[in-house]
Parts: structure tokens; sequence; C-alpha cells
């Protein structure tokens, strides 16, 4: 269970994004965390998962890959002790499937196939850190229609 109230309040906004179709009022909300975490110069667990979330809301796609980026490069200073201590249940290397299938669906949008290519196939490296449960499917999934995409 999430005993983290900044990532509690990054779930409110995913809520609002996913759940209810609020995309500006969640945007809104992930700016005015991003301002309270510091920004880049947060706790990384924040930045990543923050990011993460922001990339969703962003309606150009070059803003959302600037964000995919930023979570991207933010896992790699999360431990996961830091993590376990937040309440997240995933591995840290449980999180580098997404983050690899979303900038590398980003890529694809924009035209940059090899790229594109690449985060999958780094995607598809990781993969084996998640599980058989509704999430692991879900990315999966994804990533399956990306590699059809890149066909």
């Amino acid at each position: 269970m999430i005993t983290d109230p900044t990532l509690t309040r990054i779930g409110e906004g995913v809520e609002l994004h996913h759940h209810r179709g609020q995309r500006e009022t969640a945007r809104d909300l992930f700016a005015q965390i991003w301002d309270d975490i510091g920004g880049e110069q947060g706790d990384p667990l924040h930045v990543c998962v923050l990011a993460h979330a922001m990339a969703d809301v962003q309606d150009d796609v070059r803003q959302e890959l600037v964000w995919d980026l930023r979570a991207l490069a933010a896992a790699d200073l999360v431990t996961d002790e830091r993590a376990a201590q937040a309440g997240v249940t995933l591995s840290v290397a449980g999180l580098y499937p997404s983050l690899h299938l979303n900038v590398g669906d980003c890529y694809r949008k924009l035209g940059d196939l090899g790229r594109a290519r690449e985060h999958l196939q780094q995607a598809r490296d990781t993969i084996g850190a998640l599980g058989d449960d509704e999430y692991g499917q879900l990315i999966k999934g994804g990533l399956e229609q990306l590699a059809h995409q890149l066909t």
C-alpha cells in the first residue's frame, strides 16, 4: 500500500485523468506537485513517477517525450529500498518496461523508427521483471502493439 503522501497525490492526478477524463485538471495538479518536489532536483522516486504520469497528459508528443525521458533518467536513481519505503510493491526493474514502451511510442509518433525500435528492444529485455498479472499483461500488450506498428 502506498504510504508516501506525494505518491498519493500523484495517484489522485492519475485518477482524475484515467477514470474521470479530467486531463487538464490532472496536468495542473501534476505541475503543482512538480513545483512542490523541486522539479528534477526532487526525490528521484517522485520525479520518476510524476514525470511518467505527466507525460500521459501532454497534448504535444515532443513534450510527452521530454517527460518520458525525465522519468527514465530518474528511474536510474531510484533504489528498491526507497520504493519499498514509499509502499511501492513493484521493484525498480519493473518500471523499465513501461518507461521504455512509452519512450519508444513517442519516437514512433515522431517518425524516429530507429530509436523507437531501440526502446522496444530495451522494454523487451526488461519485461521479465514484471509478473503475469493485469499490469504485466497491459505492458506486454502495449509492446506487441508497438512492435506491430513498427513493422
